[in-house]
């Protein structure tokens, strides 16, 4: 049977869609009753790959109605804005859109994502609420050291109540959750053994790698976004910077870094040796976060927690 590629570009209202193989464009609702009419499309072809783009809160209906169902390839919107301009063409429609999608898919032969739990969405959408509580908190703090009137004050502390409130009910329901699955359990626990990682770094750690124990080094790096790249060009030698990755995991590891080149013995000598041979501490702190994240996917893999090093 032929193998087919679907390109799929999302948007609040509509599905566009192409297939490589039959050179053939449809439109759908993106609702139920149009990933029905997509599925009848479909029929029994020979789907090897189903490539998208995250497009905010449209896409997450259809990943999840399709997930279990087809080959999802998810790509980097500029990444296929690239592609698309380097096949020549300029316009942007999102029938041209779903068809750049779809060559894409073909000439990369792009491989098909790993299917994301019902759990780690879960815990992704309690994560992104969680952060802007904790943006919330610091906002209201900040206005609260510059306010004098008696009112504003009151209910400048009523809300941070509230969202102290609200915080905790979140670490609750994000300890639950992730409890409740024994492999879940067992990875938070290697990684909170690593000094500098918490409960709540080790949780957002879990959640937005879920892929954590199934890395190389480099791998897990460059998803965190703290791999140096080269920008070298002839006889110039630019500096390496970091660049791409997954922010709100970069993020993650930033405070736990911190807290380990002062409190992890390897860390804290790690840290102290790149100071040594001249390197900027934020440079120096970048290493720290890859070498964390790094330790943690080694471990997870081996299933065994953090032990210090005998001398």
């Amino acid at each position: 049977m032929t193998e087919h590629t679907i390109g799929v570009d999302i948007s609040k209202s509509h599905l566009d869609v192409f297939d490589a193989e039959r050179r053939e464009a449809k439109r759908f609702e993106n609702s139920i009753s149009g990933f029905r009419a997509f599925e009848k499309w479909l029929g029994k072809l020979e789907i090897i790959r189903v490539v998208y783009e995250p497009t905010g809160p449209y896409h997450l209906n259809f990943e999840e109605r399709f997930c279990d169902k087809l080959p999802l390839v998810k790509v980097n919107p500029l990444q296929a804005r690239r592609f698309a301009e380097a096949c020549g063409t300029r316009a942007k429609t999102d029938a041209l859109d779903a068809r750049g999608l779809a060559r894409m898919g073909v000439a990369l032969e792009l491989e098909p994502d790993i299917p994301v739990a019902k759990t780690t969405r879960i815990l992704k959408d309690l994560q992104v609420a969680r952060v802007a509580l904790i943006k919330e908190r610091t906002r209201l703090n900040n206005r609260a050291h510059v306010q004098t009137n008696a009112v504003l004050k009151r209910q400048t502390k009523a809300r941070l109540a509230l969202v102290e409130k609200q915080l905790c009910e979140l670490d609750r329901e994000i300890d639950a959750l992730i409890q409740a699955d024994r492999t879940t359990a067992r990875r938070r626990e290697i990684v909170q053994s690593i000094p500098g990682l918490g409960s709540v770094a080790s949780a957002a750690i879990l959640t937005y790698l879920p892929e954590i124990g199934t890395l190389d080094r480099r791998q897990v790096g460059s998803l965190a976004g703290v791999v140096p790249y080269n920008s070298d060009s002839g006889q110039w030698k630019g500096k390496s910077f970091i660049s791409g990755g997954r922010k709100p995991l970069r993020d993650a590891l930033y405070m736990p870094a911190l807290v380990a080149m002062r409190y992890n013995p390897d860390l804290k000598a790690k840290y102290e040796a790149l100071r040594a041979a001249g390197k900027p501490a934020k440079v120096a702190i970048v290493a720290i976060m890859r070498k964390l994240i790094e330790t943690a996917n080694a471990l997870v893999k081996a299933d065994r927690v953090w032990v210090p090093k005998t001398s």
